[in-house]
């Protein structure tokens, strides 16, 4: 129920076991580091940091030169492991780096002739286009469109240098086609772009081009042409893929060394970042750090197993005088099942240390919420279907942990739906067994032939109102006991979420509970109203005094006015009105837990009807696209409604979110 226990650990080891002591704490991954330097009253002119043998910025910054080579072949370098631990060596960067650098090269080469390919690629294609958009008129060597981009020839080269002319004009956007041959000539039909006409003139006249005149037999070469365009366009993209799978090759041939050096580089980093906080003095090493308490007794035993007991560790409640720094990190103490609904906490914020960790019933306030907004049994289905699929893609990816959980939500969700389907009888819209609960859509459409202590809508929103009033007495409770613990008794008595201010609600609703009775025609009598809003007003009044004095406590007395008095009626005013329109509101929200359900409702009852205007096939194209309707919008709705009242209408009576979450150096750490 309580965010985790913490203890701070305020420890001194000799320097010649430093190295042994780092690996100890990152094997266990429990501790949360803090700078020694923050010791307040203490003397560290004599400490000094501890010298690093490589810089941590250089390791870093080839960890990541790596990582950015292996994504390149879909390649996710997972966390180290204690093996990868065991067997850590030095870091030698510049090898490294050398060694980076070479299949670096490599593999830019080879995605430089790629870009080539894809070059001659494109241009080929748009000599393609001018072909099938201009046509070819043949009779005098000549592209009949003027503002065509095509330039072509018709002559002849010795067969001697046929090789040679080839060789020249394969980095140029060009078509060759051999025509016919005769003794030792041979006949070429080329055609090129306009832009590269002087390269081409060159070429020609280097290899002896003899320009010809097309002979009239040759005037349907077009087909011809449209042939070699497509050959040779096959060959490049045959090239293209050959070329992708030399740079997949390159990566899986060093994946192994990569991997290995990656993990390497991994430990020392996070060796060095845990070093990083140390402070050093001619013989010792000093370091401090938060944990939990039950990780305590494990730690201890871990350091002296190390150092061989040459140590001193002295171990601070949080919250004591002798620990250092006042910033003590929350850790949450859930199981994996509610690690979701943690995500949905820690999105809004990380409850102070020591106070109430709400995720334990947000879980079943939160799907109770999408429930009564989402019930159907089959669109639940569905929905847990969907969110399924999701963990399977999802399993294996460690970078995406959030998507993860939000796939364990989505699962959750569709259970919901399923429960509160069967409680209203709701399969796909359609009522197949008698609800456990009441007939829902018989209510929303008029004709429930069920009996029920639930008959029609305000029965429905009166549910609704009910469930609000509870989570705004739990989250008064729950602010209560974050009060009691914290000792501030002033403002568990004053406070608008305190005993005054529950008291003026819980008189609120037994007013309202009243005149509903009485057919809004009657209030309760006048000493209970008294004792139900007025008194507490009243007591309410005391707030601001009690500050005023409080603030002058200690410092030059100054004399009641008028004025004085007056800002504390204003102030005084104010928060009741507060409290009064806030409590309102809030409750009233809640409404829109219904609102949800009936416009669910609504809409599959405008699905149906539709359905029925039709028949056959169309009817059931209808009805299945209506329920895909439904299920991404509404539950998209019923999601972001259910987060919000728990965000702004439960959290906001108790949750202060200004925690620090818990992150210490471990294996796992996030490295991105």
């Amino acid at each position: 129920m309580f965010t985790a226990e913490m203890i701070q650990l305020f420890a001194v080891v000799l320097s010649r076991d430093s190295e042994r002591v780092s690996e100890a704490l990152l094997r266990e991954g429990v501790m949360q580091f803090i700078d020694i330097s923050e010791i307040e009253g203490q003397t560290l002119d004599e400490l000094s940091s501890v010298k690093l043998k490589v810089s941590l910025t250089e390791i870093t910054d080839l960890r990541k030169r790596i990582e950015g080579f292996l994504y390149a072949g879909d390649i996710i370098p997972s966390a180290p492991k204690e093996t990868d631990l065991i067997n850590r060596k030095p870091v030698d960067i510049g090898k490294e780096k050398t060694h980076l650098d070479q299949i670096v090269s490599e593999r830019d080469s080879i995605r430089e002739r790629q870009r080539t390919i894809q070059q001659e690629i494109l241009r080929l294609e748009d000599i393609r286009r001018q072909v099938e958009r201009y046509g070819l008129g043949l009779a005098d060597v000549t592209i009949q469109a003027k503002h065509s981009l095509i330039s072509m020839e018709i002559g002849k080269v010795p067969l001697s240098k046929i090789d040679l002319f080839e060789n020249e004009l394969k980095d140029l956007p060009s078509l060759n086609i051999t025509m016919d041959r005769d003794k030792d000539m041979s006949h070429q039909l080329l055609i090129s772009m306009k832009r590269d006409s002087e390269q081409i003139h060159k070429i020609l006249a280097k290899v002896g081009w003899t320009r010809i005149e097309l002979p009239d037999e040759l005037r349907s070469v077009k087909k011809d042409v449209a042939e070699g365009l497509s050959e040779k366009l096959e060959k490049l993209t045959q090239e293209q893929r050959d070329t992708e799978k030399k740079v997949h090759d390159l990566v899986k041939k060093e994946e192994k060394r990569l991997i290995e050096v990656w993990n390497n580089l991994r430990v020392n980093e996070l060796i060095y970042q845990i070093q990083g906080t140390f402070k050093s003095s001619a013989r010792t090493v000093i370091f401090t750090g938060w944990l939990p308490s039950a990780k305590k007794n494990l730690l201890t035993r871990k350091i002296k197993q190390a150092c061989e007991n040459h140590c001193y560790l002295e171990w601070n409640e949080a919250g004591s005088k002798t620990a250092i720094g006042d910033d003590i990190p929350v850790s949450f103490n859930n199981p994996k099942a509610l690690a979701p609904f943690q995500m949905l906490v820690s999105n809004f914020g990380i409850p102070e240390y020591g106070t109430i960790d709400p995720t334990p019933f947000v879980m079943p306030l939160y799907l109770s919420m999408f429930g009564l907004m989402f019930a159907d049994v089959g669109q639940g289905f569905v929905l847990a279907i969907l969110g399924l699929l999701g963990l399977l893609h999802l399993r294996k990816k460690e970078q995406k942990t959030g998507l993860y959980q939000l796939s364990w939500l989505i699962v959750w969700c569709g259970c919901s739906s399923v429960l509160f389907g069967a409680l209203f009888g709701s399969y796909f819209g359609v009522s197949l067994f008698r609800p456990l609960w009441f007939d829902f859509h018989g209510i929303i459409s008029g004709h429930s032939m069920h009996d029920s202590v639930i008959k029609d809508i305000f029965d429905i929103l009166s549910i609704t109102i009910y469930f609000g009033i509870s989570v705004i007495f739990l989250g008064l409770l729950f602010n209560w006991i974050n009060i009691i613990r914290a000792r501030k008794w002033m403002e568990l008595i004053f406070d608008k979420g305190g005993i005054l201010g529950g008291w003026i609600y819980a008189g609120g609703i037994y007013i309202a509970s009243y005149m509903v009775a009485h057919d809004y025609k009657a209030f309760p009598p006048g000493a209970t109203l008294l004792l139900l809003v007025g008194l507490p007003s009243l007591l309410l009044f005391i707030k601001e005094p009690y500050h005023y004095m409080k603030h002058e406590a200690g410092q030059t007395a100054q004399k009641l006015n008028a004025f004085t008095l007056l800002n504390f009626l204003m102030g005084w005013i104010v928060e009741l009105l507060e409290i009064f329109s806030g409590y309102l509101s809030n409750t009233l929200s809640f409404m829109r837990v219904a609102g949800l359900g009936i416009a669910h409702v609504c809409l599959m009852i405008s699905f149906f009807t539709l359905a029925d205007m039709t028949s056959g096939v169309k009817s059931v194209v209808i009805l299945i696209l209506g329920n895909i309707l439904v299920i991404g919008l509404e539950g998209l709705s019923a999601g972001i409604q259910a987060l919000r009242l728990n965000y702004y209408e439960f959290f906001t009576k108790f949750f202060h979110g200004t925690g620090k979450l818990y992150t210490p150096i471990s294996l796992n750490s996030s490295y991105r």
